[in-house]
């Protein structure tokens, strides 16, 4: 069957209903090990990892609303009155001074703490337990066992959730004849406070997350057994004995070295020698003994909150043959789980005791349900039970009816519950259900159907109801079957999906047995791993339609917009919260949105940029005492926009410049005049009146700067960084386009093109560098994550080779200054800099180097979600926007066709790319010429297409396609 796709009214292309495509499908042999091997699915409020197990199937579930805190004012009364002096310490280059000030008088507010010091007296005390559990004889067998250390918290080894305090004990042996000197307990690292003991007696304490290395007195050891207790003190996040990163050093004790005086042959000099017989370190990683003393520490106070897991579906199966007998998971053959990124559906198939086993997983947005559908090819053959459960230590389970099961939970210290409604329908087969497990035996076939909501409405307002929610939702799909399901969930997908396509073609290369094979039919991990050697382009196109398919999943027009970790989260204490971090991560996750057809997806954004305005309108008076609205590098869904952290990096004053960009970038690409009239424009107009009222003259230069900023997250609190001026020149010079546009505002257009004049520009260093400050003082061995000052490059264009070709000469040298090498997030800018500077194989170098497994930084792990490392999911966004820059670039006055086709793309196609303008294009290419365009008009705008040298100007009509050959003369 065909399909026709239509966009705003207009035939697009057609393609080809549900089959799959290699550069649309990612496989794998095995069930995923750990959460970044696991599959997304999402469907922009709900989020699913999908595990696909063959003994147990864990399916971790997510909902955008469930995070840590509660409403409350963020911005700190009286801050302003600091602002004059901070200003004055910079300039007066005194910046320790001027962050001290900042740091005590100029944050965010925290959110409330609890009774610390009570509750550690408390702990101290031994409330909560029976007797002495440092003594050498105190009875712990009927203790737990946990791994000792875990790097990453004792959350990674079965304590999910937990802070509080929790002892720990373990025992070591010394020989009778040991040497009872003193000796060394080597602990290395805990979080975050320990009280160590060994036989007995207290041998140290530390508060810090740093090196524990406790001297142990000769006279408390003894021959035979020795007992190390320590209570631990966890208030927040990761918890433990984390020990070593480094695997290969271990938790020991060994005694203090002893040392032998001896000659130098050279100067005749005493020195000292250890010696080489010392006795061996005594190895303390294993099972150790732990017991919960408390699970309820005081809230410890945050700045923002943190995005939050919400539970887990799990299976646990069993497999008969027809004789009753148990069979292992282990006997499973022909396993394959998948993603279709053209359905949206995950799927998980293998073959046990000659049954073939199915499940399918989905996400609906039309009736907002995790669906997980199983079925066997014999008759009887689905037995297993099914549950829910959560890290978050506040929950409960009932049962609501006969088919449906609910968990309830409750965000520690925050303001925010949760209910999640599991439903089965089982054809032919038993059912028993009790409050918190679903067991299903010799079934046909299996569905369930999972809801999930909480009490948030917005961020002044948590009033909802998330079991009526839940109740809602499971009665609106009564008596629909699973297919009426799956069909809806795929129009409704699919209408996003199928805006764009593309195809590079592989060559053919021959295998280890030499046949020949399409490296694009290897599994997804295999292709990974082999991708940097080349020979696989059609990856590039499987990873730019992953890109977008998991836009679609984690910001659909409606929801929130898509955090650090898009909308999928395990840990509840995620990495940087899992926040909106504004100084390039939450704009970057948007950056494919227009380009690559997906302008709804943007949606989200704007939502978030109408709420932020007016909570960044209160923190502008609050520290600025000026107009229009601000905010600083970080967010969260209580939309605080109030300097956080530290002045080192917190006080970036530049992120409502940069969110308007979203703004105006849709319009551009979409001519949407309505939009720019009703809610573009009044947002940046008001961003640009805080600059104005912000920005002070250097009293050196005499230009106008921003004062006091960061370089994000580079150099400290500073004066006139080099990005914020760029930020403000673009959001100027939009604002007087969009009046002139609207045809409005004509005296206030006057005014921000005068002061557009006076900002500090772009300056051109002593290394041949664009500077990243006022000042020359560029370090060029600096490889910093960060390249801010090359904003005016991309995602700006602030500098380009049509208007500033030198400028873009220094960018480029700053940026081989800084290196290649960067995390996941920072490739992927890099990626974008390099077809901005139209060198296309550099830019494939970076895309390689981003799609590579894993090391210390950057890659990407097995699911291909971005690394930092850890996941952030700006990387995949950031790199798609990437190889859309390596096709097509709109942001001069020319729509410029291949302008950094790498050597890699010999053949290729792409279908629905879009163009600022308000244009849609079709791009073909053979041995890396262009063959075709084809550019339909959504506006009637005028249109300027450029391919090297070669320039055609013309006039467009809505609605119309025009195409052209390779030397842009035009055939239709």
């Amino acid at each position: 069957m065909m399909m026709f796709i239509l966009l705003s009214g207009q035939l697009l292309f057609p393609l080809l209903g549900y089959g799959q495509r290699p550069d649309e499908l990612l496989w794998y042999r095995e069930p995923a090990a750990k959460w970044t091997d696991a599959l997304p699915l999402g469907n922009g409020r709900l989020g699913a990892m999908v595990f696909g197990g063959v003994a147990k199937e864990r399916i971790q579930f997510n909902e955008e609303s469930l995070w840590t805190g509660a409403p409350r004012q963020h911005d700190n009364n009286g801050a302003a009155d600091y602002l004059a002096e901070i200003r004055r310490l910079l300039a007066a280059n005194q910046q320790a001074a001027a962050e001290k000030l900042a740091d005590a008088q100029f944050m965010g507010l925290q959110s409330p703490a609890g009774n610390q010091k009570q509750w550690i007296a408390d702990m101290r005390a031994g409330k909560g337990l029976k007797g002495n559990p440092a003594a050498w004889d105190y009875d712990d067998q009927n203790w737990s066992v946990i791994e000792v250390p875990a790097y990453e918290g004792w959350e990674t080894v079965g304590l999910e959730g937990l802070d509080g305090a929790v002892w720990f004990r373990t025992t070591f042996t010394l020989p009778k004849d040991f040497d009872k000197r003193d000796y060394v307990l080597d602990l290395n690292k805990i979080r975050d406070q320990d009280f160590t003991y060994v036989n007995g007696v207290f041998v140290g304490s530390t508060a810090e997350f740093t090196a524990r290395r406790y001297t142990i007195p000769g006279k408390l050891l003894k021959p035979g057994k020795n007992v190390l207790a320590i209570q631990v003190l966890n208030f927040s996040g990761k918890g433990g004995i984390a020990g070593y990163k480094d695997t290969s050093q271990h938790l020991s004790v060994y005694p203090v070295p002893l040392a032998r005086k001896e000659k130098d042959k050279n100067s005749g000099r005493n020195s000292a020698r250890i010696l080489a017989d010392e006795p061996k370190p005594i190895i303390l990683d294993g099972k150790w003994r732990y017991k919960i003393q408390n699970s309820n520490p005081p809230a410890v106070p945050h700045f923002q909150a943190d995005y939050q897991p919400f539970g887990d579906l799990m299976f646990d199966f069993k497999y008969e043959d027809g004789k009753s007998a148990i069979l292992s998971a282990n006997a499973a053959s022909n396993y394959r789980r998948e993603l279709d990124l053209i359905t949206a559906v995950s799927k998980t198939t293998y073959t046990i005791g000659g049954v073939d086993y199915s499940r399918e997983y989905f996400v609906s947005q039309p009736d907002q349900v995790i669906v997980v559908h199983l079925t066997a090819s014999k008759p009887g053959k689905l037995s297993f039970m099914a549950s829910l459960s959560t890290p978050h230590q506040q929950h409960s389970f009932r049962q609501i009816d006969s088919q449906t099961i609910s968990m309830h939970l409750g965000v520690k210290d925050g303001a925010l519950l949760g209910e999640s409604f599991l439903k089965v329908v089982v054809e032919k087969g038993k059912l028993m259900v009790t409050d918190s497990v679903l067991s299903v035996g010799n079934a046909d076939e299996v569905t369930f159907y999972l809801s999930g909501a909480t009490n948030f409405i917005n961020y002044k307002n948590v009033s909802g109801n998330p079991y009526l929610h839940c109740k809602k939702t499971l009665a609106a799909i009564n008596g629909k079957s699973y297919q009426k399901i799956k069909s809806d969930h795929l129009k409704e997908y699919q209408q996003h999906y199928q805006t764009f396509s593309v195809q590079i073609e592989p060559p053919k290369s021959d295998d280890s047995q030499g046949s020949c094979i399409d490296p694009s039919l290897r599994p997804t991990d295999i292709r990974l791993a082999q991708f940097k050697k080349g020979g696989d382009p059609s990856f590039a196109s499987l990873y730019m339609q992953y890109g977008r398919y998991l836009l679609i999943s984690s910001s659909r027009p409606g929801t929130k917009p898509a955090n650090l970790q898009g909308i999928w989260n395990d840990l509840l204490a995620p990495p940087w919260g899992s926040k909106y971090t504004t100084n390039i991560n939450a704009e970057m996750n948007y950056w494919p949105a227009e380009v690559l057809n997906l302008s709804p997806m943007h949606q989200p954004m704007f939502d978030m940029i109408d709420d932020l305005s007016v909570t960044g309108a209160k923190t502008a008076k609050t520290y600025y005492r000026a107009q229009g609205w601000v905010v600083h590098h970080n967010t969260d869904i209580w939309r605080a926009t109030a300097p956080i952290n530290s002045a080192t990096h917190g006080i970036w004053v530049t992120g409502a410049a940069w969110l308007t960009m979203d703004l105006w970038e849709h319009f551009l690409f979409t001519q949407d005049k309505e939009f720019l009239q009703k809610r573009a424009y009044p947002l940046m107009k008001s961003a640009a009146e805080f600059f104005l009222d912000f920005m002070v003259r250097d009293p050196k230069s005499g230009w106008l700067i921003s004062a006091p900023s960061n370089s994000p997250e580079n150099g400290g609190l500073v004066a006139g960084p080099t990005m914020d001026h760029q930020l403000i020149r673009t959001l100027f010079k939009n604002c007087v386009q969009a009046a002139k546009i609207l045809e409005t505002d004509s005296a206030f257009s006057r005014v921000l093109t005068e002061k557009y004049k006076q900002i500090a520009p772009n300056q051109i260093g002593q290394y041949g560098q664009l500077q990243e400050w006022l000042e020359d003082k560029d370090d060029t061995t600096n490889k910093h994550r960060h390249v801010s000052h090359l904003w005016g490059v991309y995602p700006g264009d602030d500098i380009t080779w049509d208007k500033q070709p030198e400028l873009m000469k220094a960018a480029r040298q700053s940026l081989i200054y800084r290196g290649d090498e960067g995390t996941g997030w920072s490739l992927a800018w890099k990626i974008n800099f390099w077809a901005r500077f139209k060198e296309g194989d550099h830019a494939m170098k970076m895309v390689k180097m981003l799609l590579s497994p894993v090391e210390k930084t950057g890659g990407s792990y097995a699911n291909l979600f971005d690394a930092h490392p850890p996941f952030q999911i700006d990387g995949n966004f950031g790199a798609v926007a990437g190889l859309a820059e390596m096709l097509l670039q709109s942001h001069t006055q020319f729509i410029d066709l291949l302008p950094a086709l790498p050597d890699d793309f010999v053949n290729g196609k792409v279908q629905g790319i879009c163009a600022r303008g308000g244009f849609v294009l079709t791009i073909t290419w053979s041995d890396h010429v262009l063959q075709q365009v084809a550019v339909t008009s959504k506006a009637g705008a005028d249109c300027a297409l450029r391919y090297g040298d070669k320039v055609a100007k013309f006039s467009t009509t809505a609605g119309k396609t025009y195409v052209f050959d390779q030397s842009l003369t035009r055939k239709l």
